[in-house]
């Protein structure tokens, strides 16, 4: 369970590695302008591997979408990204530097299911702490980080539920008021895990807006999906993954019916959708 108030943790490798990160003798392998690489990442659980082999580059200022089968790692590689599981091999960088060293740049929005939403604290609260990076760790917050925390709520359309407890809220506003945390952190690399699971169209459609914006501002956002249909329509890049990355690129390149078959492979109900939204994608 994801608590409220922090999450952050210190990046693990069962690899030495420098204080850059980098393991002896190892050299980069993207670009230290890239949002985010990822070199020869494999995450296990209980010695059985959940992320494989996993090498992978996102451009700047994209819209992406990582997008595979249940239980496939998506969210487990976006949480080796953050330090949040430990990593068994390989490496992770944000704009070249270790994660540890550009926090700052990184928003996130985990999941609904892996946060303790009976904490007791109001949406402007959670959206204030965004702020803390900023701050620093157990410094009051200050009214001009209220403030901020107040226009990203006002942003995603929850101003008038600021001072309510979190708990009391919907899903789809709970989830907007994580949105507006991630805005209050006012970072460079945004991680979402599947944001638009099990919300209203309202909220669907704010989170659409929400994210054209953040590219309009130059932002990459890094988003987990399973909502084959409406991949072509949301995302201008996609990765394709299961386990290992199948392909990754521009949305018009990469999302066609051969590598969606080889991601999912050939589940019938799962490839009937495919298969609209690739003519989807082609219209």
């Amino acid at each position: 369970m994801i608590r409220l108030f922090n999450f952050d943790r210190a990046t693990q490798s069962s690899h030495p590695v420098s204080p850059d990160g980098l393991g002896a003798g190892e050299l980069p392998e993207h670009s230290p302008l890239s949002p985010l690489s990822i070199h020869d990442l494999t995450v296990a659980y209980h010695r059985k591997p959940v992320v494989w082999d996993v090498d992978l580059e996102i451009p700047e200022g994209k819209l992406v979408a990582l997008v595979g089968p249940n239980g496939a790692g998506k969210s487990t590689m976006i949480k080796a990204c953050l330090g949040l599981v430990p990593q068994a091999s390989g490496l992770v960088q944000i704009y070249g530097k270790p994660y540890r060293k550009q926090r700052h740049l990184v928003g996130y929005v985990p999941q609904r299911e892996s946060v303790d939403w009976d904490f007791p604290v109001s949406a402007l609260d959670v959206v204030a702490m965004g702020g803390y990076q900023r701050l620093g760790w157990f410094r009051p917050v200050n009214k001009r980080c209220r403030a901020e925390a107040m226009h990203a709520l006002e942003r995603v359309g929850l101003a008038d539920y600021a001072e309510r407890q979190i708990s009391q809220l919907s899903g789809g506003q709970q989830q907007r008021t994580f949105l507006a945390r991630a805005l209050a952190q006012n970072a460079k690399l945004y991680f979402m895990d599947e944001p638009f699971a099990a919300v209203d169209a309202a909220t669907e459609k704010a989170i659409v807006e929400l994210l054209h914006e953040l590219k309009g501002r130059g932002k990459t956002c890094f988003v987990v999906h399973h909502d084959l249909a409406t991949v072509a329509e949301y995302f201008d890049w996609v990765v394709l993954m299961n386990m290992r990355v199948v392909d990754a690129g521009p949305t018009k390149d990469v999302f066609h019916q051969e590598n969606l078959r080889k991601t999912y492979g050939g589940k019938l109900t799962v490839l009937s959708a495919a298969a609209e939204a690739v003519q989807y994608a082609g219209e």
